[in-house]
């Protein structure tokens, strides 16, 4: 059963469609990457994901037991927020906000979720240190792990590596790739780096003004009639 079905889907602002006719299946460990140019509809759908902006038109339904708060996000950062003045752990912890327990167990059991996050992505010895001295890597990591506290199910990223050095890229991919592999968690992934999309994902999405392409990677690099450049660029 899919976990997430986007049925002939309008989105838009004030009535006005950016994109229209959008269909696709996700299923529980994709690895779905949304590309498309500039205004194409990427962000807007990835709001409408998050029920932060309704379809013009269609349905998004959720199945395989997914409900929405098991849907975790990494936003692109602004330059405000990358000088947050709070530590490492207390970053992560806030991705436990969204979890229907309360009292002393729960906070006991939101600690150890932060932790074990932390771990899977490599940054407890990070957990003192201040989220605005950290490098735009291990910041970016420690929003992963702040996302990952929501939800092992499902991970919305919106260029999750948007300002990294080459090295860094590299590493949050390769740390993106384990956690779908390892964990499970199915990925949808806004990007540019068509490279990226050829080496990681199983599944394309390509948003455009015209009724989108939804297809297997495989399917997708087929229909390329163009060669990628370096960056991954057409």
């Amino acid at each position: 059963m899919s976990q997430i079905i986007c049925q002939d889907v309008s989105l838009g602002y004030d009535g006005a469609a950016v994109c229209q006719h959008v269909n696709f299946k996700v299923e529980r460990g994709d690895y779905l990457c949304i590309v498309g140019e500039n205004g194409s509809g990427k962000s807007t759908l990835m709001k409408a994901l998050l029920r932060l902006r309704p379809p013009l038109e269609g349905e998004i339904v959720l199945g395989d037991g997914v409900r929405q708060s098991d849907i975790g996000y990494l936003p692109q950062q602004s330059e405000a927020q990358r000088d947050f003045p709070a530590s490492v752990g207390e970053v992560v912890l806030s991705g436990c906000v969204g979890r229907a327990d309360f009292g002393l167990f729960a906070r006991r059991k939101n600690r150890m979720v932060a932790h074990d996050s932390m771990a899977r992505l490599g940054i407890c010895s990070l957990a003192s240190r201040s989220y605005s001295e950290l490098s735009g890597g291990q910041q970016q990591r420690v929003l992963l792990a702040r996302a990952l506290c929501a939800t092992e199910k499902i991970l919305l990223l919106d260029e999750p590596v948007a300002g990294l050095d080459p090295h860094a890229t590299e590493e949050l991919y390769e740390t993106i790739a384990r956690l779908n592999r390892e964990t499970g968690v199915t990925i949808l992934m806004i990007t540019h780096d068509l490279a990226a999309v050829m080496r990681y994902a199983n599944r394309v999405l390509h948003m455009s003004t015209v009724p989108t392409f939804y297809s297997s990677v495989e399917d997708y690099r087929d229909g390329m009639d163009f060669p990628l450049g370096e960056g991954g660029t057409p």
